[in-house]
């Protein structure tokens, strides 16, 4: 497998005499960047830590940041953050890109954080019961998911650090991860319901593609983990209204 790190390179557009530039209406599409979020690794991790991902949210300026936040959760968050600068929020407080970098960083640059997750407490709830119960009664689909999933760290390694940023913000670590959950995808999906992998894809999306579509030129920064970060890339990629931004050219 060919690793693609290579940054865009830049397109050039050539005008008729007389005609609109091509780069006018380019302009007037909506920017959308896809950050891969390594949650509570944020923390610890020297490439791809909090002030890392400080800097990248500043040199990509954006109009509003789609964060993975529920909801019904985030106007406890904002409220305490306004309130006293600390996020006691229990899910909001899970993730340090946002307690550490997106809420402080959002009170200087002013953008808009739009909530954009479907997650739901008693959904993974449900989920984890099921799955703790199919070890037991479906010991070899939990194999088959789990042999997938333990398959993507190691094959990531080959090409760099888990933490690297240039690494999960490549097109080779989006199939691998792809790869290594088509097991859990296939054979649970529609068993878990609401919380399948799909499923729960599809629900986080269909906020996000709202939160797009009301949004129509601004420059949109989403932030989910790394792993879902192909499936939102694939429907991205579907829209003509879109044009998507290499997280590469911003990182620092």
């Amino acid at each position: 497998m060919k690793l693609d790190i290579h940054y865009l390179g830049l397109s050039i557009v050539f005008c008729s005499f007389g005609l609109g530039c091509a780069s006018t209406s380019s302009r007037a599409k909506t920017e959308v960047c896809v950050l891969g979020m390594i949650h509570g690794d944020h923390v610890e991790s020297k490439r791809w830590g909090i002030p890392q991902v400080t800097a990248t949210l500043r040199a990509l300026a954006p109009d509003a940041v789609l964060a993975k936040i529920p909801p019904d959760r985030y106007p406890r968050a904002a409220k305490e953050f306004a309130r006293s600068g600390k996020i006691e929020e229990p899910r909001v407080l899970r993730f340090p890109e946002y307690t550490a970098s997106l809420f402080p960083l959002q009170k200087q640059m002013k953008f808009e954080i739009v909530p954009c997750a479907a997650w739901t407490e008693p959904m993974a709830k449900d989920r984890g019961a099921k799955l703790a119960r199919w070890q037991t009664v479906r010991p070899g689909d939990t194999a088959a998911m789990n042999a997938g999933m333990d398959s993507i760290d190691p094959l990531l390694e080959e090409f760099g650090f888990l933490d690297d940023p240039r690494l999960i913000h490549c097109a080779t670590y989006d199939e691998i991860v792809k790869e290594g959950l088509e097991p859990y995808d296939r054979i649970f999906n529609d068993d878990l319901g609401l919380g399948g992998w799909a499923n729960i894809n599809a629900a986080h999306w269909a906020l996000l593609e709202q939160a797009i579509d009301a949004r129509p030129g601004q420059r949109l920064v989403i932030t989910f983990g790394g792993w879902h970060k192909y499936w939102f890339l694939e429907r991205l990629r579907e829209r003509d209204d879109v044009v998507l931004l290499d997280a590469r050219r911003f990182l620092p």
